[in-house]
């Protein structure tokens, strides 16, 4: 007999079940799988039908041990879960790989009901439900018969003295077999076959899972109402065979039995009074023993205490006097050191310090801060014209409210000006840093002005307790120091006093108790604790305190950034009180680049004539190239000139002047600005002497030239009008990202971008690296341990950079990272015109090995797919000249490698 809990019910006949003493097996089992599956590799490939795996259940998202019976298609197989008997559909992200140490036989049996088998009926799924109700999530009794080929149990069972399998066959849902083998004889063949095996196997693989497997909670709970029912049991077979056994009594026998049976009895209740009576005078003797011996401890304490008040009133005058010295003395100590300081005025202080010593704000701030709306509301309008003929007018009215906003600086900062900021705030800042060395950090509780009130209520009864007990303490201080004047001279016998011994010893007795009594009461009030509600209104007090300074250096904070504010606006305005900017600068520099330009080509096809012509000058053509040279140079220190211009008059939109780009669109100031600086109207092709680079050139032109003594190159990508505008988006993106740090940033500088008139091309212009990538770098001379952590560390900065952004590069190999003079790591800038997804497809094709597992999947380019592909070229990197070898899923081998912690 075994005692066995239900897990599933898969039919009428047949259930799983999980032994009892494998309870605690069971928690263990779920605590190891929650915290390795996780953890453990997908299932790729097709899945070993004879393995043990992890499946995520749908129901309650937790681990569970299972085997997967079918697969159903690439992304769904049938489990089930062995250690409970319930079966579901899974996706193959919910299945993970199991270590060795958890492929261990199921915990769950499978378990048929001995003598019973289906019948040939409609009612299966009620049968089912019938089996369910009795048995599911309970405890059972179960007597093995019979175990199959495929492990099933045949057994008998029993729940609360009820035989199920009678249960289930007298409600018509299975039927007894005729032909039954013997319990004790292990057999190949079912014990009971089904009359129509094919139907009910189908609907057996169709039905979902009646429930999620179960945890520990359920199952002792399911123990402990069982082993109610045990006990139950055990009661009522007790009486049972307790009455078998009692025999009825012979009503033939004769009266002299009788009367022998009533004197056996009154000789019982004798005996039994005698013993009663015994025990009770062996108990009244204990007693009393131990009633004298506490007599005699109370006697030798009683003594004892007479004795030690004797040797007290030998000594009762000096120690009375003893311990008064030690409180006086004490007393006069605590008087030294608190003289001047009392409790809590450091917060006495600080409550005035905030209170009446608070910095007013300006009175000019509210209306500056009305103007400076006003002012932002018309700037705004201005910005959102598109009807040039109503700019004027918004202009106009801009310009009025910008000398109203002009006249509330002026007073706003001569206001401010007489206002002692720093040394306010500084003095905040101190008195904060003393009191929370005092009082530690405040709470965050919103604290109002009301608990000031309460602080002084509670600091003035403190103060007149304090001075009434000192007073009192002082009072009889005074009348004890006059006894004994008094007494020095009764003692006298020099002095001629004519005091009576009654008169001089008075009512010392009375003087002693009141001046120990009140010393005594002022070291309480000196040196008590304060209690809960003490503690709350200093608490409270403090709070508030904290919060007015924070309050108040805020409001400074305030003031002195309106204050920076209002002074950058008059300086920077100032200048175009009586005047607007225009764009005259900027257009003659367009224009002087223009006409160089042209004088450019000219020369070009000066110089291509003179080179085609049979009687070249070698002079004329050196001449001519230097002239060339030269305009190149001067072209691209106009083109200098002209993105200060540029820059100069974007700064002017953004803070004062937005309808610039309105008045003069020609101008492209928007442009300018939209491209974060990067777009460039007037670099061209033609104005650069570039050299092809046909080795780089397979998949976009691509050429190196010279500006000004630095080499770039020229990368022309193909665009539609369609995607220009994404990749100015996008590439300006990546430059506002690179502006922040620059040089430090771990990115390649992208240095111009350009379209091209003649042809749908985008050229974009970046620094040249020659044999520095680190593909060329590995292949040339590989890197040492120091020069790997230095690049790569610049490149987990750049992608930091980049991530922090949002933007996923999705092209990062080892062709697009660069190892500058083999100590400065940087990632090169990729392909504009398309996104992160696009890229991630192609680097998948050329770079396969640093491609992440999920884009290999479909799915989108992430951050984390880039810190795959990072970590993938770290790995490379160490390895030197060894190659990566890959697993089936295509991620790196780790296991022939031995790392070394340095």
């Amino acid at each position: 007999m075994e005692n066995v809990y239900v897990s599933h019910v898969e039919d009428a006949v047949t259930f799983w079940g999980q032994s009892i003493s494998r309870i605690h097996d069971i928690s263990k089992l779920s605590d190891s799988l929650a915290k390795t599956c996780p953890t453990m590799s997908p299932v790729f490939g097709t899945p070993d039908h004879d393995k043990i795996y992890g499946g995520m259940f749908t129901a309650d998202t937790c681990w569970y041990r299972c085997k997967l019976n079918s697969i159903l298609s690439d992304d769904q197989c049938r489990a089930t879960y062995i250690d409970y008997g319930n079966s579901e559909v899974l996706n193959r992200s919910s299945i993970v790989e199991l270590p060795d140490d958890l492929q261990f036989p199921a915990i769950a049996q499978k378990y048929r009901i001995w003598g019973l088998q289906l019948q040939e009926c409609n009612n299966i799924e009620q049968g089912m439900t019938f089996l369910n109700q009795l048995i599911a999530d309970k405890k059972v009794f179960v007597q093995q018969k019979v175990t199959y080929k495929d492990g099933t149990i045949a057994c008998q069972v029993w729940h609360e003295n009820i035989d199920i399998g009678e249960e289930v066959a007298n409600k018509g849902f299975a039927e007894k077999c005729r032909n039954v083998s013997s319990p004790e004889v292990k057999t190949d063949l079912s014990v009971c076959s089904l009359k129509s095996p094919s139907p009910w196997t189908s609907r057996k693989f169709e039905r979902p899972p009646m429930r999620e497997p179960k945890t520990l909670p359920v199952l002792i709970r399911s123990t402990i109402n069982h082993k109610e029912s045990d006990t139950w049991m055990e009661v009522n077979c007790g009486n049972s065979f307790t009455g078998a056994r009692v025999r009825t009594p012979d009503v033939n026998f004769g009266n002299a039995k009788k009367n022998d049976s009533k004197l056996l009895e009154e000789i019982k209740l004798v005996k039994d009074e005698r013993d009663s009576l015994i025990a009770k005078s062996s108990t009244l003797a204990s007693q009393i023993g131990k009633l004298q011996l506490d007599w005699k401890k109370e006697k030798e304490i009683y003594e004892e205490t007479i004795q030690d008040l004797e040797r007290n009133l030998q000594s009762a005058v000096g120690d009375k006097l003893k311990s008064l010295a030690s409180k006086f003395e004490m007393l006069r100590s605590v008087r030294h050191e608190n003289e001047k300081v009392h409790s809590e005025d450091d917060l006495l202080q600080a409550v005035i310090v905030v209170t009446e010593e608070k910095l007013v704000p300006p009175s000019s701030l509210s209306n500056l801060d009305e103007t400076w709306e006003k002012y932002n509301l018309a700037q705004e309008t201005i910005k959102n014209c598109s009807d040039i003929t109503k700019l004027s007018f918004l202009i106009n009215r801009r310009d009025n409210v910008q000398q109203e906003l002009l006249s509330s600086v002026d007073s706003f900062m001569l206001e401010v000006d007489e206002l002692p900021l720093n040394a306010r705030s500084a003095d905040l800042q101190v008195l904060l840093s003393a009191l929370e060395s005092v009082y530690g950090e405040p709470c965050g509780i919103k604290e109002t002005d009301a608990c000031f009130d309460d602080f002084h209520k509670w600091k003035q009864a403190k103060m007149e307790q304090f001075t009434r007990v000192r007073n009192d303490t002082d009072k009889f201080l005074g009348a004890l120091s006059s006894w004994f004047c008094s007494n020095k001279e009764f003692f006298d016998l020099s002095s001629e006093n004519s005091l009576e011994s009654s008169e001089v010893i008075g009512n010392i007795d009375e003087i002693l108790d009141q001046v120990e009594s009140h010393v005594s009461k002022e070291l309480d009030v000196s040196l008590v604790e304060h209690d809960e509600a003490d503690r709350q209104i200093i608490i409270h007090a403090y709070n508030r305190v904290v919060q007015c300074i924070h309050e108040e250096l805020h409001l400074i904070s305030l003031v002195t950034s309106k204050y920076s504010t209002s002074s950058e606006f008059k300086k920077g305005i100032v200048d175009w009180v009586d005047c607007s900017p225009n764009i005259n600068q900027l257009m003659s520099v367009k224009k002087t680049i223009k006409g160089l330009k042209a004088k450019l080509r000219w020369k070009l096809v000066e110089r291509s004539s003179i080179e085609d012509s049979d009687e070249s000058n070698e002079t004329i053509l050196a001449e001519i190239k230097d002239e060339v040279k030269m305009l190149r140079n001067t072209i691209f220190s106009e083109i200098v000139r002209e993105q200060e211009e540029y820059r100069t008059l974007s700064s002017l939109v953004q803070k004062w002047f937005p309808e610039l780009p309105l008045l003069h669109p020609e101008a492209g100031i928007l442009n300018y600005m939209n491209s974060g600086g990067l777009l460039s109207g007037t670099v061209e092709r033609d104005i650069f002497d570039a050299e092809p680079m046909k080795e780089l050139s397979s998949k976009r032109p691509l050429v190196r030239a010279e500006i000004e003594n630095r080499m770039v190159l020229l990368k022309g990508y193909s665009v539609g009008v369609d995607t220009e505008e994404k990749v100015v988006e996008r590439a300006a993106k990546y430059h506002q990202a690179w502006s922040i740090l620059k040089e430090d940033s771990g990115l390649m500088e992208l240095v111009c971008l350009f379209f091209c008139k003649a042809d749908p091309l985008v050229y974009l212009i970046v620094p040249f690296y020659p044999e520095e990538s680190l593909a060329a770098v590995q292949a040339k001379h590989s890197l040492t341990s120091s020069e790997i952590l230095k690049v790569m560390g610049g490149v987990a900065h750049g992608l930091q950079i980049l991530h922090g952004a949002g933007i996923v590069v999705g092209a990062l190999h080892e062709n697009n990272v660069f190892a500058i003079n083999r100590e400065k790591g940087i990632i090169g800038d990729f392909d504009f015109t398309r996104d992160a997804n696009q890229r991630s497809s192609i680097t998948m094709v050329g770079f396969p090995h640093v491609t992440a597992p999920e884009l290999k999947l479909g799915q989108t380019a992430t951050e984390a797919s880039d810190m795959y592909a990072y970590g993938c070229l770290f790995l490379w990197l160490s390895l030197g000249s060894n190659k990566i070898t890959t697993k089936q899923d295509g991620t790196p081998d780790l296991n022939h490698l031995t790392l070394v912690r340095s």
